[in-house]
């Protein structure tokens, strides 16, 4: 009786009789479709993991700090949890609205990546700007380990200037030794190639035997370490009221490059560890005697040549490729 009923419908014997037995014991509402979906699924993200993930997130967040899938799988992985890939975590953030929808961006596989091999082979220094809270704008210096990653030195100032970046670099290089070379982009304060002559830094690095090197004008993505880093920077000053003064701006900044160095963990590392626990960061070195001679055949440049005063600055010079330009102070008779 059920092989005519099979093929009439087109169905196998086996599950005529699964109909049978369903009818017998929950009549014609026991016929309807039921879900193919799995009793469980061994792979389905428990709700620690769910709650874990929301509030990881939330409090990166408020403190400024990178809250990205590859960086909530690191935090996930401190805490003894199990560790979704990081589509699932990127799902998770869409359904609680956590994520804020930004443009597309160009494919990471359009750029030409490259690293320095060893610690103090590269720095690269940029500064950036920030407001105090009566609204008066300050500059940030830094320098940036190509290798480790390692935030070497980053002190806030009026204004940035050619001394101020002679003064901040021979305190790094006392305190982690020389670099092979320094990458920056064309600021006055790093290179006078389009103002004539050499400035101070141009001078002490020839003295020291680093190369120099400076990225193409208009073209910050050789920077692109330092200038994503400053991303990382004001992101979490942001997340702090305004200091009040530039001594209270450069306590922020001490903060802040404890936690990037030693807590942070840096995507560019294998096993998301921080720049600090990178096998090959800079070392820091005994403090140098107070008195230490300047390298032989190195002389600051009179603050009256030409080539080094702030009026053979062009108006518009920018400084900086991801900042607005600053005005060059007027010259003073």
């Amino acid at each position: 009786m059920t092989s005519p009923a099979a093929e009439t419908y087109n169905i196998s014997r086996q599950h005529i009789y699964r109909l049978l037995a369903r009818y017998r014991t929950g009549g014609l509402d026991a016929l309807e479709p039921r879900s193919r979906r799995p009793a469980s699924n061994p792979r389905r993200i428990s709700d620690e993991v769910i709650t874990a993930i929301v509030h990881l997130r939330q409090r990166l967040v408020v403190e400024g700090l990178d809250a990205g899938p590859v960086t909530l799988q690191a935090h996930l992985a401190r805490q003894g949890l199990p560790i979704p890939s990081t589509s699932t975590i990127r799902r998770i953030l869409h359904h609680h609205g956590l994520i804020t929808p930004q443009p597309r961006k160009r494919p990471r596989s359009s750029y030409h990546r490259f690293a320095a091999e060893q610690p103090n082979e590269c720095w690269q220094s940029d500064f950036t700007h920030w407001t105090l809270a009566d609204g008066t704008d300050t500059e940030i210096l830094n320098w940036l380990d190509d290798h480790s990653r390692y935030l070497l030195s980053c002190t806030a100032h009026h204004r940035v200037s050619g001394p101020d970046v002679v003064a901040t670099f021979t305190t790094t290089t006392d305190e982690f030794g020389l670099p092979a070379t320094t990458l920056t982009d064309n600021g006055s304060v790093y290179t006078s190639r389009f103002t004539g002559g050499h400035n101070d830094f141009e001078r002490l690095l020839a003295a020291l035997g680093i190369t120099q090197k400076n990225g193409h004008p208009g073209h910050p993505q050789t920077q692109g370490k330092i200038e994503r880093f400053h991303q990382t920077l004001k992101r979490w000053l942001s997340a702090r009221p305004h200091p009040k003064t530039v001594a209270e701006l450069q306590d922020l900044l001490d903060d802040f490059r404890t936690v990037y160095n030693t807590q942070r963990a840096h995507r560019a590392h294998p096993g998301h560890i921080t720049p600090q626990q990178r096998p090959t960061s800079p070392d820091p070195k005994p403090p140098p005697p107070h008195n230490r001679a300047p390298p032989s055949g190195y002389a600051p440049i009179s603050s009256t040549n030409s080539a080094n005063s702030p009026c053979a600055t062009p108006a518009a010079y920018t400084t900086s490729a991801s900042d607005a330009p600053t005005p060059a102070p007027p010259c003073s008779s």
